[in-house]
């Protein structure tokens, strides 16, 4: 026994060499390896396939014009089909088999939250594309994001609740990690907008029928509009079966459907929800001289045309998440992943689909509720609330 633990400050001292040789292999290699771990398949897919999409059409395109300081990107990609424990597994691939210099990825607050302490660990810095404030609250020396929270998601929709009188909702939220998170900091922020809950119902992501959840709203007296916290097909669901019953109060929804999918999946039940939204989604609506206005009309076009897809914010956050990586690389003068993690807390107005980032060593996001837009369904396609311009 004494002799175990005679051996321990030597084992220490190994895996401390371990790390720093591991470091010192991927600042010297000669091509730049970027990890990547997402949900292109499964009931995230609407969300991964196009972060994927993004990523290697833009890897391919910064490669054309000759990779980051003279070095090709390499990029490595996993899919976790939206499963947490598969997502641990190739984060762990990622760091000691494939030696990468940074990790952009997460499709999901689930996925996001099982990688992050893999890549902490390891000191690699890793850029989530999920929702959940829980991300990068507390502060993570090596985690980042990219999307909105979920917390601005509820402060931006009870900020239009409150301007237009509508004070006294119901919530019919999703059991998945983004779905609890975002109702937890829904109830949180509730009070600082005048907000009364008056119901508040759930459905997992089997439910096909949330009928009996909705009617119990709808039944609820006092409630002025409905919101619901979730994202994948449970919030069509939600919207078809709250038109088929008949609720005639205002729907929102998060952030968490941003894309043509919801839109196609609810059909025309879908007309008058209304959701806080990153600019992307009305590039050609922002007004000629919004600072924004060239970055998301620049890569809805170029998305659009490599994929013959439309934009959503998912591939949006990707974006951003790799040219904010890019950018600190550059500033960092190579690819040390302790040098490249400096750099990118130091990201300062730096313009991307979701908005004007600013981050520091308290704020792994840097973005404040200016960069939501609120948008309204009419038609069938997205745009701009009334007042939200």
């Amino acid at each position: 026994m004494t002799k175990r633990f005679r051996l321990l400050p030597l084992l220490a001292a190994g895996a401390a060499l371990t790390v720093a040789t591991a470091a010192g292999e991927r600042a010297v290699a000669q091509d730049i390896k970027i990890g990547s771990v997402l949900s292109a398949t499964g009931p995230a897919s609407f969300l991964g396939a196009p972060e994927e999409k993004t990523l290697r059409l833009y890897v391919d395109t910064i490669n054309a014009e000759g990779g980051i300081l003279g070095k090709k990107l390499v990029l490595v990609v996993y899919d976790d089909g939206g499963d947490p424990s598969k997502a641990r597994t190739f984060a762990g691939r990622l760091v000691d088999e494939d030696r990468v210099t940074a990790m952009v990825g997460g499709t999901t607050s689930g996925t996001s939250l099982a990688m992050a302490p893999i890549f902490e660990d390891a000191r690699v810095p890793f850029i989530s594309l999920a929702g959940a404030v829980e991300i990068i609250e507390p502060v993570r020396k090596y985690v980042f994001k990219t999307p909105h929270t979920d917390r601005m998601a509820c402060e931006k929709i009870f900020g239009d609740l409150k301007a237009r009188g509508l004070v006294k909702i119901g919530m019919i939220s999703g059991t998945d990690a983004f779905g609890k998170s975002m109702r937890e900091q829904c109830l949180k922020v509730a009070d600082k907008y005048g907000v009364t809950i008056l119901a508040d119902e759930s459905y997992s992501a089997q439910d096909s029928d949330m009928t009996p959840q909705l009617t119990n709203i709808k039944n609820t007296p006092g409630i002025q509009a409905v919101v619901n916290p979730g994202f994948g097909q449970g919030p069509a669901i939600v919207t078809r079966d709250y038109r088929q019953i008949g609720v005639a109060v205002p729907l929102y929804e998060s952030h968490g459907v941003a894309s043509k999918s919801y839109i196609q999946l609810a059909g025309p039940a879908a007309d008058g929800v209304r959701l806080p939204a990153a600019a992307l989604l009305v590039a050609e609506q922002l007004p000629k001289d919004d600072a924004q206005r060239p970055v998301v009309v620049g890569y809805k076009q170029t998305y659009e045309k490599a994929t013959g897809e439309p934009v959503s914010t998912f591939g949006g956050h990707a974006y951003d998440g790799l040219f904010i990586l890019v950018d600190a690389m550059k500033r960092a003068g190579g690819a040390d992943p302790t040098k490249v993690r400096d750099e990118i807390e130091k990201t300062t107005h730096f313009t991307g689909t979701g908005g004007m980032f600013n981050m520091s060593p308290t704020d792994h996001l840097g973005l404040d509720l200016s960069a939501f837009r609120m948008l309204e369904i009419r038609n069938g396609d997205w745009y701009l609330a009334q007042g939200d311009r």
